[in-house]
């Protein structure tokens, strides 16, 4: 939290994000696509928040090569921690930005040093692992960083194939007022273009219309491009994976196979709770003699809505539990009220 990574980013693709946050922390993954010297470089800003564990690992699932970022001031985090675990459990690569070296109490030996503690060892110190000092606020180094990502990804020999069945990931997904559900996707091979059937999960979707990070329509979108879609039939799960399907119809036919799959598997878990014995019925009265805290739950988008309820979860205690009736991704309706 607070270690720069957003800046870092705005810096590299000369936006300014940071200002239109809450509280300025990042709040949704979001996926931004850049050019160095004709090659292009795709990154996807997690947020750093506790609360987002679940987002940041998704993240680290989705890429090649992991950016930590680490203040030069402050070190290690537990969420640094935590981010490294991600990175070295989904296998990436991973690239070290030691962030606001310009900072009065800047020490990049110490960082190297706590870096070495945890089974990093930087290049200059006879390690693997590219460790670039930067600055996010004055840009400087900036581009060594980037040339470290590109030198990186040269090393591993990233490839994918355009001509494939087109397969992705969903990063995020939301239901936006006047376009209906829409999800942040990442091409993983394949082409996507304008008019494709894709399943993903229980949902499926027509692409109706493709947007750059800019908000700008695109027609079709190439391996590691990151682009929204509209067109869902509902909002997908963030993380799922998507796939092309040959025409909407078997798009729909596969999404509700999976559909009824899921309501059996649900169907099936509860018969085996029915067969239970007097043990059962004790904690059930005891149950019943707790107090329900009752809560339907709505947020913009799917990873928002997974952070809140897993910070809700952990409330409530011996004499109160919590219950979520309802959760979703969109506006209070009334619905939701009169609930």
């Amino acid at each position: 939290v607070d270690h720069g990574k957003t800046t870092l980013l705005d810096t590299i693709r000369k936006d300014n994000v940071v200002d239109g946050e809450a509280g300025g922390i990042t709040q949704h993954v979001a996926a931004y696509q850049i050019d160095r010297d004709g090659r292009k470089i795709t990154f996807i800003d997690t947020p750093g928040h506790a609360a987002f564990s679940k987002m940041r690992e998704r993240g680290a699932a989705v890429t090649d090569i992991a950016v930590l970022v680490i203040a030069a001031d402050d070190g290690f985090m537990p969420q640094t921690e935590e981010a490294l675990r991600f990175a070295q459990k989904a296998q990436n690569s991973i690239v070290i930005a030691i962030n606001k070296i310009d900072v009065k109490g800047a020490n990049l030996d110490e960082v190297k040093k706590q870096l070495q503690d945890h089974g990093i060892a930087s290049e200059d110190w006879g390690g693997e692992t590219l460790v670039v000092g930067v600055s996010a606020l004055n840009g400087d180094n900036v581009d060594e960083l980037l040339d470290s990502i590109l030198l990186q990804s040269e090393v591993m020999e990233l490839k994918a194939n355009p001509n494939a069945r087109c397969e992705g990931v969903v990063v995020e997904a939301q239901v936006e007022q006047g376009r209906g559900p829409t999800a942040s996707v990442i091409i993983q091979k394949g082409t996507l273009k304008t008019g494709d059937a894709l399943v993903c999960g229980t949902v499926y979707c027509k692409v109706k219309a493709m947007m750059d990070e800019r908000g700008e329509s695109v027609k079709l979108a190439t391996p590691s491009t990151p682009v929204k879609v509209m067109g869902w039939s509902d909002a997908p799960e963030a993380g799922s994976s998507f796939r092309f399907t040959k025409n909407e119809k078997t798009a729909k036919q596969e999404a509700d196979d999976a559909a009824h799959e899921t309501a059996f598997d649900a169907a099936g878990a509860g018969q085996k709770v029915a067969d239970s014995s007097v043990e059962a019925l004790f904690s059930a009265i005891a149950q019943a003699e707790r107090k329900v805290f009752r809560a339907v739950v709505r947020a913009d988008v799917q990873g928002a809505l997974e952070a809140l309820l897993a910070s809700l979860s952990e409330i409530g205690g011996d004499q109160v539990d919590f219950e979520v009736v309802q959760s979703d991704v969109g506006l209070i309706t009334k619905n939701d009220v009169v609930m």
